[in-house]
């Protein structure tokens, strides 16, 4: 059957109706098909319960987004230390909202400015701005925090006495709960997972002095929260080994980093140390590609009594010069920088030692009144200094001064090219130059017959303001530490290989 078209007709025109009535008709349809289409769309990459404005302001800001890493070398070994007990990896964007690492738009084809795809990935653009965007760890403020620190003196069997300082009766423990705040960022608090994850398969030496060793029982009381080595040390080296990440924490002593003997060397007889400014520690060099990261510590050794070699010549000496006729070329403080030059370039020189190179500067000391040996004290002192009360001291910041200048002449040095990258300035001076209430002060001992109160005539008893407590600010050097790991690490990985 034909239907016949309505028409409206006069002696001229004749119009048919009908046709437009179905344009519409179909343009409704189409407008419909076309929504259900796209709300279909929508549906299919994100589900019922997502949002789709998340969509669109994921999508539109992350490639302008900065992120917070968290440490993971998914090139390394992507199981974490313990897989049972680590969360998800994740990264942060600038509104707080945690985005998982391995999320769908982990790689955006977005157009950039010259018109082609960027197909980077989040992780790649956020460690590149991250290396880019480092902020200085070394300035800024102690902060109270009620949490307080990681480990106990009773939770850390390897802590030297003199510095257990609760164990040795100490009666204040608010020093232990004083954490550094950088200026422009946050430093976090120490991960033993993160840090044996990042150091999986590698190992790192504490080389110098007592204050190395200091360090040293900072970091292994650290990790023995998460976990008890095996000691594989001998009487040449500490060592101690973590099974689960087969990661090594060494420590070597070497008091001045340089050689030292004691036969006679020209008028300088037996009996006196002989230090040979340029030439490095062989012990140390002999080590070196046992190593992946090395924290140095030096300084405190040259106020004690040695003679000093440059060139094969005696050209100076500490508490020792038995021809005063003769001017000295060169003072203690003026060696200290030499040799911190010389065990930097011998170090980066090394034809078989790739690995991370950290000074630490001078670690300052609080004897107030006098020497150790001169009745200076640093009892009573019970928290930080206020920001800006800082108590100068000349001869912390002369040997401050020429240590960071023997490590800038070796960074400068055009013979040691790249090298000069993988040698780290850790500075510490200043920011602990507050801390004069975190030493042992008199509580150096168990022993319940101590004298830890000044005496009728207002001298001070014994005591230690050189080493630092455990737990206490020491701890914060290994928060340090693990940053300049994981900022080196990170700054490979973005590095593309040649």
């Amino acid at each position: 059957m034909t239907l016949a078209s309505p028409r409206v007709s006069n002696s001229k025109t004749t119009v048919l109706l009908f046709p437009r009535k179905v344009s519409s008709i179909a343009f409704a349809i189409g407008g419909l098909t076309s929504f259900v289409i796209f709300a279909s769309l929508l549906l299919f990459t994100y589900p019922i319960g997502s949002s789709v404005t998340d969509y669109f302001y994921r999508t539109e800001t992350t490639q302008n987004v900065q992120f917070h890493h968290s440490i993971h070398d998914p090139d390394r070994n992507p199981s974490p230390v313990s897989s049972s007990e680590s969360p998800p990896v994740l990264t942060q964007d600038s509104d707080d909202k945690v985005l998982p690492k391995d999320s769908n738009d982990v790689r955006l084809g977005e157009e950039t400015n010259s018109g082609k795809s960027s197909n980077v990935s989040i992780d790649e653009e956020a460690t590149q701005d991250h290396v880019e965007t480092e902020c200085d760890l070394y300035h800024g403020n102690w902060f109270y925090d009620p949490m307080g620190p990681l480990y106990t003196n009773n939770s850390c069997p390897l802590l030297t006495q003199m510095q257990n300082c609760q164990g040795n009766g100490r009666p204040d423990k608010g020093y232990e709960n004083w954490r550094w705040k950088p200026s422009q960022c946050d430093l976090p608090r120490f991960d033993a997972k993160k840090f044996l994850e990042l150091m999986r398969g590698k190992t790192l030496a504490f080389i110098g002095d007592s204050v190395a060793r200091n360090q040293m029982e900072s970091m292994m009381c650290l990790l023995w929260q998460v976990e008890t080595p095996v000691n594989r040390g001998n009487r040449k080296m500490q060592r101690w080994y973590f099974r689960s990440s087969s990661v090594m924490i060494a420590r070597m002593w070497s008091s001045w980093l340089v050689h030292q003997f004691n036969e006679p060397f020209g008028f300088a007889t037996d009996g006196v140390t002989k230090l040979k400014l340029d030439q490095p520690d062989e012990r140390i060099i002999e080590a070196l590609p046992n190593f992946d990261v090395v924290v140095l510590s030096s300084g405190h050794w040259f106020a004690k009594q040695s003679v000093y070699i440059l060139n094969d010549e005696i050209v100076g000496g500490q508490l020792w010069w038995p021809d005063k006729s003769k001017p000295e070329k060169i003072n203690n403080v003026e060696a200290f920088g030499i040799s911190v030059e010389t065990i930097l370039k011998a170090m980066a020189n090394h034809p078989n030692y790739t690995g991370l190179t950290i000074l630490r500067t001078w670690s300052p000391d609080h004897y107030e009144g006098g020497a150790w040996n001169t009745g200076g004290s640093c009892t009573g002192k019970v928290e930080p200094l206020p920001p800006g009360k800082l108590v100068t001291n000349g001869f912390t910041e002369i040997m401050h001064e020429k240590q960071a200048t023997g490590f800038h002449r070796a960074v400068a040095d055009d013979k040691l090219g790249n090298k000069s990258k993988k040698l780290k300035l850790m500075d510490i001076t200043e920011a602990f130059g507050y801390r004069h209430d975190g030493h042992p002060g008199p509580y150096r001992s168990p022993d319940p017959k101590k004298i830890t109160k000044r005496g009728p005539d207002g001298q001070p008893p014994p005591q230690d303001c050189l080493h630092w407590c455990m737990p206490g600010p020491v701890d914060t050097w290994n928060e340090m530490v693990l940053e300049i790991i994981r900022r080196d690490f990170e700054g490979r990985q973005s590095t593309p290989s040649s």
